[in-house]
């Protein structure tokens, strides 16, 4: 899907039947929408991008992996529309799951026919001594889709597993359960309206420009 057919798709009744995370899917496509509005690139983000953009074997396409009831999907889709859109990368937006939530470390078109588990698994996230579906995937290859570099999850800066893992979603002194769920859900809300994934998203664009100037320059990531 482009983005707009993105946008168009995750309102409908088929998406939203589809299983999530936890908890059945919300309409979200709202919250792309004015997110891709305030997504904006710096003078010298959209320089460097168009310098990149403009060299033989540049970047020209994109292909995301996307579902919306992820975080850093909502956070840096949009970020990836607004550079296809500044640079003007064809992009193109594929669904991890199909029907089913796949809770597989590494997913398969045999268990899940309907997904795009082919896809997924040519971009596995591989830390810390495991194997996860992480998304969004955002992949950049040249016209004749020969392949740069892709992007996984979140930027380094962010630190995610220490930030929200460990610190939002960990237990406090004398919580109950319930309480933990209640106050995590509430600070982790909150954190994603803050200013500061704003901040993580442009800082994703920072962490794939200097990724596609490597392999500009130097042939590798």
């Amino acid at each position: 899907m482009t983005f707009d057919q993105y946008l168009s798709y995750i309102g409908t009744p088929e998406n939203l039947k589809r299983e999530a995370t936890s908890g059945p899917r919300v309409d979200n496509s709202g919250f792309f929408r004015e997110t891709f509005e305030k997504s904006q690139l710096s003078d010298d983000q959209e320089a460097a991008l168009k310098w990149l953009t403009a060299r033989p074997n540049g970047p020209a396409k994109m292909l995301v992996i996307s579902e919306e009831w992820s975080s850093d999907c909502r956070r840096d889709v949009p970020t990836f529309a607004r550079i296809a859109a500044v640079t003007g990368m064809e992009l193109r937006i594929f669904t991890r799951d199909g029907q089913r939530f796949s809770t597989a470390n590494v997913p398969s078109l045999r268990d899940a026919p309907d997904s795009n588990a082919d896809i997924m698994a040519e971009f596995l996230n591989h830390k810390n001594g495991q194997t996860w579906q992480s998304i969004p995937v955002c992949v950049f290859y040249t016209t004749d889709l020969e392949y740069l570099y892709h992007f996984t999850e979140y930027p380094a800066v962010y630190d995610k597993d220490r930030v929200v893992v460990h610190h939002i979603r960990s237990p406090k002194p004398g919580e109950s359960p319930d309480e933990t769920r209640v106050r995590s859900a509430h600070e982790f809300g909150e954190l994603q309206h803050s200013p500061f994934f704003r901040v993580w998203a442009s800082a994703t664009v920072d962490e794939i420009i200097s990724a596609l100037h490597r392999k500009a320059v130097l042939g590798v990531v």
